[in-house]
């Protein structure tokens, strides 16, 4: 299967900014709707949301930066990158570089492989930021949106299109992050339509029940949702903690991306940590289909007899056969639909899903250490169980390029 060209990052990189901005422009919206409604309090969660989702994804921004070569940086003074992180445009300042960048490649006559090495790169990054802003911001105002039409037992029109993209939205950043991964790769074996759409919708079943659970329990105790997530996100945190991430340049900086992969855990799977990931994928899917099994008992034990939602037991009893079917799509994915099959047959399901990510490949080495950096070191180590020929040798030579940044 041919690689995808710099065309075909470009337009993603354009149709995410796009999405970005008007993202920002649907919150505006949403609050000032609660506050015409009479529903203030509403309103500042929302906007509370954006704001938290936002201080994380451009903190993680601004300290990738920071420890970036100066090759990769935008082409801004440090003390403006600064500002504008604080302005919360450190993100969009990334998506413009991004563009500009793309646009010189694809104007190219002949093929920069190291500027289309740099495109990648940038892309890698604003897709895990991405990522980041859903699960910070995104799936938690999803979940607000349910409780809301539940609670009220109405869904204008709007809301009902809301919650339908915005479930797209949570799923389609997981598989644009899984095939940004890819663009790393020597042998370029991309994600076939039927692997795209199949580990499209194995996120989908995954995330649905979780967010269901989650929104029928705050229908009883609102409230209780503030003391539920920040004990489950502790768990996750210790667990993330025990697996020993080496992620960011710094311990500091690392108990950042812990905690931001934890907001993650508590919605969704993301691998960690290097070696087999089967053992704890059981252990991590065990313990959220119980929690969200709880959940769901204590509304169907505690809701009134009269209650005007009854016509949800229906769909909550289709939540744990959707879930069920999420986890077979994805063992399906892993044994004959990954693309690292291509490269290698014959892998069991353990050893394909070692990382969660690919076997038997190679990553592209770069010519220049500049162009690798010290999450790129980690994505080598944790994400891939690959070789890098010559690998250490631009290892040790960033190593020297960051050390004198």
């Amino acid at each position: 299967q041919e690689p995808r060209g710099p065309q075909y990052r470009l337009v993603l990189a354009a149709a995410g900014t796009a999405a970005a901005a008007l993202d920002v422009l649907a919150d505006g919206w949403v609050a000032v709707g609660y506050v015409r409604s009479g529903r203030p309090g509403l309103a500042a969660l929302v906007l509370g949301l954006r704001a938290a989702g936002s201080l994380g994804t451009q903190a993680c921004s601004w300290l990738w930066l920071r420890s970036d070569p100066p090759a990769l940086r935008p082409p801004a003074a440090p003390p403006l990158l600064a500002a504008l992180h604080l302005l919360q445009l450190g993100v969009l300042c990334r998506c413009l570089h991004a563009l500009k960048v793309g646009w010189n490649v694809c104007r190219a006559k002949e093929e920069a492989g190291e500027e289309q090495r740099h495109m990648a790169f940038l892309c890698h990054d604003i897709s895990m930021l991405r990522l980041f802003e859903t699960f910070l911001e995104n799936t938690p105002q999803l979940t607000l949106l349910l409780h809301v039409i539940l609670q009220t037992n109405r869904a204008e029109p709007l809301q009902g299109l809301g919650l339908c993209t915005a479930f797209l939205c949570v799923t389609w950043s997981l598989l644009d992050y899984h095939q940004s991964l890819r663009s790393f790769l020597q042998d370029k074996y991309e994600l076939s339509l039927s692997s795209s759409i199949v580990y499209f919708l194995w996120n989908l079943f995954l995330i649905c029940p979780r967010i269901l659970a989650v929104a029928l329990f705050s229908l009883l105790w609102p409230y209780a949702v503030a003391v539920h997530f920040p004990l489950v996100w502790l768990a996750m945190f210790l667990w993330v903690s025990l697996q020993g991430t080496d992620f960011m340049e710094s311990p500091g900086p690392e108990q950042l991306y812990r905690a931001v992969v934890a907001v993650v855990l508590y919605f969704s799977w993301f691998n960690v940590s290097q070696g087999r990931t089967l053992h704890r994928s059981i252990i991590y899917h065990s313990f959220i289909l119980l929690d969200s099994t709880l959940l769901t008992l204590c509304w169907l034990w505690y809701r009134s007899p009269s209650d005007e939602h009854s016509y949800l037991i229906p769909v909550v009893s289709a939540a744990l056969p959707c879930y069920l079917l999420g986890l077979v799509l994805r063992v399906t994915y892993y044994k004959w639909l990954h693309p690292s099959l291509q490269a290698q047959e014959g892998r069991g399901f353990d050893e394909v899903d070692a990382n969660g990510t690919s076997g038997g490949m190679e990553l592209l080495p770069p010519s220049e250490p500049d162009l690798v950096n010290r999450r790129m070191r980690w994505l080598v180590q944790t994400q891939f169980s690959i070789s890098w020929p010559g690998g250490q040798r631009f290892l040790n030579g960033a190593a020297a390029v960051e050390s004198a940044a």
